[in-house]
């Protein structure tokens, strides 16, 4: 038997809310990077967002929300938003393929949504959220650079390889890839993506995957597997730092799997610190 759901509704917002909302995000503005850089770039508008935002209001004050597109994502939530968010979740269906953010609160919501939405195809409950605002101390590769619109078709593969590596399926498998390639060029056409090739061939590759609040976010580190155990990946991602510092956001966050030791290992080396922990339940 799960867990009884009785919390006070939700509602859904829309850009009445932004100015509410926004202060919300600013309370942990390094977890809370890809809702905040979503909903600056698109407001609140579910057509535009591609997503909705619940909000759980206590006394007149909104005191958390919650992003629900892809990705279900508590923000700020407590023990009473987590459960006010997963009474609404569960009322709709899953319609999302993971549950991403502060581990606390993404537990919290798990709890009562297992018992109708598991079991997940993996729980990854201690994902260790890490942040670094001074310059790296590992050298910078200077072979990492932008990658080029032209490059798109040299990029996808290794993309498609990190994706089907990071998360056990591949993004390709539900529309043959249109809209998984169509998210990659977006990143290039941003100046979000950034590669070592040579001859043709990806050695390196990362992206920044959500800039909001003077925080930008690492995402799809990658090296090929051929290559790893040889410094690739550390001064790689210390490049992307080192751009993104000087051109999107001083603090750069990443998190990371607690069981990548050599991951975590690099991330170290760069000068990385922990500042939080998150979790992810992926369907």
């Amino acid at each position: 038997m799960g867990l009884p759901l009785r919390s006070p509704p939700t509602r859904l917002l829309d850009d009445r809310d932004l100015p509410a909302v926004r202060e919300v995000l600013a309370r942990n503005p390094i977890a809370d990077v890809f809702v905040a850089s979503r909903v600056e770039a698109c407001g609140l508008v579910p057509w535009r967002l591609g997503a909705q935002v619940w909000g759980h209001t206590v006394d007149g004050r909104l005191v958390a929300v919650c992003y629900s597109g892809a990705n279900l994502w508590p923000v700020a939530a407590g023990p009473a938003s987590a459960k006010a968010f997963a009474e609404r979740a569960r009322r709709q269906g899953r319609r999302c393929s993971s549950i991403v953010g502060v581990a606390d609160a993404v537990e919290a919501m798990w709890q009562y949504l297992e018992p109708e939405w598991g079991p997940a195809r993996d729980v990854r409950a201690d994902q260790p959220l890490l942040s670094i605002s001074g310059p790296p101390i590992v050298a910078p590769d200077p072979a990492v650079r932008h990658v080029r619109p032209d490059e798109l078709d040299i990029l996808l593969p290794a993309c498609v390889a990190m994706f089907t590596e990071e998360i056990g399926v591949s993004p390709i498998l539900a529309d043959g890839g249109a809209l998984y390639r169509a998210r990659v060029a977006e990143f290039v056409s941003q100046r979000r993506s950034f590669a070592r090739i040579e001859d043709g061939r990806v050695l390196f590759k990362a992206e920044i995957g959500a800039v909001a609040a003077g925080v930008c976010q690492i995402q799809g580190v990658w090296v090929t597997p051929e290559l790893r155990g040889r410094g690739l990946g550390a001064a790689g991602t210390a490049s992307v730092v080192a751009i993104a510092q000087t051109t999107l956001a001083p603090v750069v966050s990443l998190y990371v799997n607690e069981y990548n030791h050599a991951a975590r290992q690099a991330y170290d080396r760069i000068g990385f610190r922990r500042v939080g922990t998150f979790a992810s339940i992926l369907f």
